[in-house]
């Protein structure tokens, strides 16, 4: 007998095309945040016309430390500003108005994909304190020639920003609390509607994604390693700008390929581990396993005649780390398999490899015709990055002998 399931009769044509024609009037602001880029030009041209006045005055001697510490909170107060406007502009438009599409663009910010109108408020408030916070300093510095009815209200006003900034963040804390709770109540409760059909389902519905714990689980890592966790301090010659910038995972959606190479116990698979986590976590498929490892996988699927069909299964993951390449010789028939993973995801997905010794050398562990052509196309599209230093658990055990 066919399962059935229930499914909810469509709101009507007339109140579908209201609501979206009342969802498209926040286009409306659109101009309102291009006027704010304006205004952030004048603010620019308004910060290099004082800068250039502090500079003539005090190449020419006319400028006294008052003047310059004027001068300079002058400057200090105009970029404020203008971090406020590009607070506003940026954060207000993807609220209000429209996500901005910058995944994988290597200088988003963090908050841009976090932000809603209760940290929005949080952060301008906190901005307009810091702004009245230098105009005071301003009015303290030349109280000679400020009246004390000025610097009295200035103080008042001051504080006044302070304590609504205080009970904003305090709202905001509650606020966010209790609309996760509600969003918590609808996932778990649905809702009723108003008239049920049931229909003859047509097919299974499909499963959730996997969480990141999952996908971690199922990526064989030998240990869960941490980006945040790596002793950047202990290699001699290391590459930290390199490796951050992987950490944003923009090889991942490029296709492209990561390598390290160092001596043994240098963090090449910490490295290796801790990208795939990040990887996981993004919402990755990833599969670790050693160089042996990977060798005997393939030689089973060839031996069994599905070598083809492998190589089309680990499609499915986004990432293949490739560990401890160096340590064990391969011949020219398992050099003919990694040629033929590699190959298959050439400009397709990515692979992070781990091994002792740079490329130029790889001839050293795979023989065969193919060992030449498997390192160019490996090495074509792939950041490089080379670990030089002694091995971490040698000096671990170096210490704890001393000890």
């Amino acid at each position: 007998m066919p399962s059935v399931q229930p499914i909810s009769s469509d709101p009507s044509p007339t109140t579908t095309t209201l609501g979206y024609a009342l969802f498209a009037t926040r286009w409306l602001q659109a101009p309102l945040y291009f006027g704010l880029v304006a205004a952030q030009g004048v603010y620019v041209y308004k910060f290099f016309n004082e800068l250039w006045t502090l500079v003539l005055r005090c190449v020419t001697g006319q400028a006294t430390e008052t003047y310059v510490m004027l001068a300079v909170l002058k400057l200090v107060d105009v970029v404020m500003i203008a971090n406020l406007l590009i607070m506003v502009i940026v954060g207000g438009y993807e609220t209000f108005v429209s996500r901005i599409g910058l995944q994988g663009h290597r200088d988003q910010p963090e908050w841009l994909s976090h932000v809603n109108s209760n940290v929005l408020k949080v952060k301008l408030a906190t901005a307009i304190v810091g702004i009245s916070s230098v105009h005071l300093l301003q009015m303290f510095v030349d109280v000679h020639h400020t009246s004390r009815h000025s610097l009295l209200w200035g103080t008042v006003i001051h504080m006044a920003f302070i304590a609504s900034a205080a009970i904003l963040a305090y709202m905001s804390g509650p606020m966010a609390a209790q609309a996760e709770r509600q969003h918590a109540h609808r996932e778990h409760t649905p809702e009723e509607p108003a008239e049920k059909v049931f229909v003859p389902a047509q097919a299974a519905s499909r499963e959730d994604e996997p969480s990141a714990e999952q996908r971690m689980r199922a990526a064989g890592f030998p240990a869960r390693k941490l980006l945040e966790d790596f002793d950047f301090e202990h290699p001699r010659s290391f590459d930290r700008e390199t490796v951050a910038r992987l950490g944003k995972l923009d090889f991942v959606t490029a296709g492209r390929n990561v390598v390290f190479v160092g001596p043994p116990g240098t963090g090449k698979t910490h490295l290796a581990v801790g990208l795939g986590v990040r990887a996981c976590q993004a919402g990755h498929s990833v599969l670790f396993a050693s160089a042996a490892q990977w060798a005997a996988r393939l030689a089973g699927a060839r031996d069994a005649g599905r070598l083809a069909q492998e190589l089309a299964a680990l499609d499915d993951h986004a990432v293949l780390i490739v560990d401890e390449i160096g340590y064990t010789p391969f011949d020219a028939e398992t050099t003919a398999l990694f040629f033929q993973l590699v190959a298959h995801r050439y400009e397709r997905a990515s692979l992070i490899v781990t091994g002792d010794r740079p490329l130029g050398r790889w001839d050293e562990i795979f023989g065969g015709p193919t060992a030449l052509a498997m390192v160019d196309r490996l090495a074509h599209h792939a950041e490089v990055v080379r670990i030089d230093g002694d091995s971490y658990r040698m000096r671990r055990a170096t210490s704890a002998w001393a000890d």
